[in-house]
């Protein structure tokens, strides 16, 4: 076993609904749909209209700051929808399926004897160039830039998330194959991260990967903390992170040369019902999979549920519905978890046994282990901030959060590259946010903050 990276820093969230290892093959769902507000900085142009034919591998749209990048239909089928909103903003591509799973044919010739500009190539028409996202600030990566390396997450320790070897067993061949087509776009390594616990099966047969092993609380899943241990970002670095289905995906299309975009995904959350796995395709409508399999029966008291495409963290909301409610691009996880739209009387005065606190308030301390049922209820509401320093003990970087955040709110550029902003995305200040007696908005804060240093450098 290569070198363990052991980190101390952080916070497991021990919550009921975890998914047990039951894979369940779901029903084709009756639509599915690219929604590009899932992708950071991308202006959609259309390239069909509602009517037409695709295959699975069909572009829907380009970029308009990229036009190069296009972004296809996930199944074959009938464009049925482009829904908008206000200053008709694109807010999702719908694709009703027609059964046949065609896929547009992709000439690919054995992976040793392929160029960096041919993968590219291929990347791009297939439309998985936006599987490739690029440190710093997590945007789609740039067609013109070579990385000096590229991450894997084979690891994820959200609140809830899914076993990643459990989602890609029997995967292996696709693994090796997406491994070594990125290679291909890197002049260093590329590098996959597991777990401690991951030690057999196909990374005995992995040469195209350096492969680390990795212990400790959330977040040591996200693959910016894995950077910052491994290869850190500094001033004018560039690093792509692929998920790790994604790289099945990519394998797949260079071995059979096809779009097969087919991944599992857990369906976890105190409101469901027996959470377990969904085989599914990239972009299904979510009533799919959570039809039949929430407590919630009644329209009524689905008011009560909040779901959600990702983790309770760092997920997006949504509505079960066929505008916005798709499983997001980069997700392999849907949680269900019900509304804190109910309020005690005095509660912070009461002993809540049942409730999770991350300092000695409640008796959660004593049970580091249990499982507790959480609501949506931030339990209080925005306030200056508190000078504390708790937000660095569950911050495994060599950054100052909380001085970070504030030169984010100042707006100011210089101090906030200096504390450290080409490090992290919005997902690596989750555990802040969570933990912020203060109510205050981390991700959101931190998004805007990288939009601005996005113009800036632009």
């Amino acid at each position: 076993m290569s070198k363990v990276i052991k980190l101390h820093k952080g916070l497991d969230i021990h919550l009921v609904g975890a998914a047990e290892r039951v894979l369940t093959k779901c029903a084709a769902a009756s639509s599915y749909a690219v929604v590009p507000d899932h992708y950071r900085g991308v202006t959609p142009k259309m390239l069909v209209k509602v009517g037409d034919k695709v295959k699975a591998g069909s572009p829907l749209f380009f970029s308009k700051e990229h036009p190069e990048v296009l972004f296809s239909s996930p199944v074959s089928g009938e464009v049925t929808a482009v829904n908008r909103g206000e200053k008709r903003k694109i807010l999702s591509v719908v694709v009703t399926p027609d059964g046949a799973n065609e896929s547009e044919r992709f000439e690919t010739g054995p992976i040793g004897e392929l160029t960096r500009d041919g993968v590219r190539e291929t990347l791009l028409r297939a439309g998985f160039w936006p599987m490739l996202i690029q440190r710093p600030f997590g945007v789609i990566a740039d067609t013109a830039a070579t990385p000096k390396a590229i991450f894997v997450s084979g690891l994820d320790t959200a609140p809830l998330a899914p076993d990643l070897s459990f989602l890609v067993q029997d995967q292996g061949d696709y693994i090796i194959a997406g491994l070594e087509v990125l290679k291909k776009l890197t002049d260093g390594k590329v590098h996959l991260t597991v777990g401690t616990d991951t030690t057999a099966g196909v990374l005995s047969r992995i040469k195209q990967a350096e492969v680390h092993h990795i212990e400790g609380p959330h977040p040591a899943g996200n693959v910016g903390v894995q950077i910052a241990q491994i290869d850190p970002i500094g001033k004018g670095d560039v690093v792509w992170t692929v998920e790790l289905q994604h790289v099945v995906m990519i394998g797949r299309l260079f071995l059979t040369g096809a779009v097969d975009m087919s991944k599992v995904v857990a369906l976890t959350g105190s409101e469901v019902t027996k959470p377990h796995y969904f085989k599914v395709v990239s972009g299904a409508l979510i009533g799919s999979v959570t039809e039949g399999n929430l407590r919630a029966n009644t329209e009524e008291d689905l008011k009560g549920v909040r779901v959600i495409t990702g983790n309770p963290l760092t997920g997006i909301k949504v509505a079960l519905d066929e505008v916005e409610g798709y499983l997001g691009f980069y997700h392999n996880q849907i949680t269900v978890l019900p509304e804190g739209d109910k309020y005690e009387f005095l509660g912070w005065a009461m002993p809540r046994f049942k409730k999770f606190s991350v300092s000695h308030s409640y008796f959660s301390w004593l049970c580091p282990k249990k499982r507790y049922n959480l609501d949506t209820n931030m339990n209080g509401g925005r306030r200056a901030f508190v000078q504390t320093g708790i937000y660095d003990k569950v911050m495994p970087m060599n950054i100052y959060p909380l001085y970070l955040i504030k030169a984010v709110m100042a707006g100011d550029i210089d101090r906030m590259e200096n504390l450290g902003i080409y490090e992290v995305i919005e997902e690596d200040v989750a555990l802040c946010e969570f933990i912020d007696p203060s109510k205050n908005e981390w991700q959101a804060t931190l998004g805007r903050g990288i939009e601005q240093m996005i113009k800036e450098l632009n």
